[in-house]
């Protein structure tokens, strides 16, 4: 196995920012796993790994209600070092030298974006308070975009401030599925 594309790197990159998660013995491996409801997000991210997987995402019911669909990839050497760039002692991190783009921004934002009349959540709770305002410094210093943390019930996540909303849409907006839109605030004008 080779290595990863920049647009593989970029795609894994936000889809650990949000709910996708990875495991390690000698080599680790990626798991997307959500909602039926975002089938169309599975089906993308599997497209762009499917020479990584040996097996196509599937359905399957979850506790209660919920239905899942997933994938995992095979173990590989191609995505340890993104483990260990993630994890720390099996839990998820944020690196200190994360480089973000566009991509890795409109998948974090299709994982786990939602939204407010005016306003874009990146729902973080998974992570420190700390492990956020390293996220926010970060959304600040490489993209220009303001942002805060904002309490939802015992959590924090980030909520992008609204004058910053408009600059978040042009830089993720042409990666975004049509699925997803629906995440955009209504009141913005594109």
């Amino acid at each position: 196995m080779g290595s990863l594309t920049e647009e593989q790197k970029s795609i894994l990159i936000g889809t650990l920012l949000g709910d996708g998660s990875m495991r390690k013995k000698k080599n680790a491996h990626l798991e997307i796993n959500h909602s039926f409801a975002q089938k169309a997000l599975v089906d993308w991210i599997f497209s762009k790994f499917n020479s990584l997987v040996t097996t196509l995402p599937k359905w399957r019911k979850g506790n209660g209600s919920r239905e899942a669909y997933r994938f995992a990839t095979q173990k590989l050497p191609v995505l340890t070092p993104f483990y260990d760039l993630f994890y720390k002692e099996g839990k998820k991190i944020i690196p200190d030298n994360l480089k973000l783009n566009s991509l890795s921004l409109a998948v974090w934002f299709m994982d786990d974006g939602s939204k407010s009349r005016s306003s874009i959540y990146l729902n973080t709770q998974q992570f420190t308070k700390d492990e956020q305002s390293k996220l926010i410094g970060l959304l600040r210093s490489q993209f220009g975009i303001e942002s805060t943390l904002n309490k939802d019930k015992l959590y924090y996540r980030i909520r992008i401030r609204t004058r910053s909303v408009k600059r978040f849409i042009e830089l993720v907006k042409e990666f975004v599925l049509e699925e997803f839109k629906y995440k955009f605030p209504s009141v913005m004008t594109l």
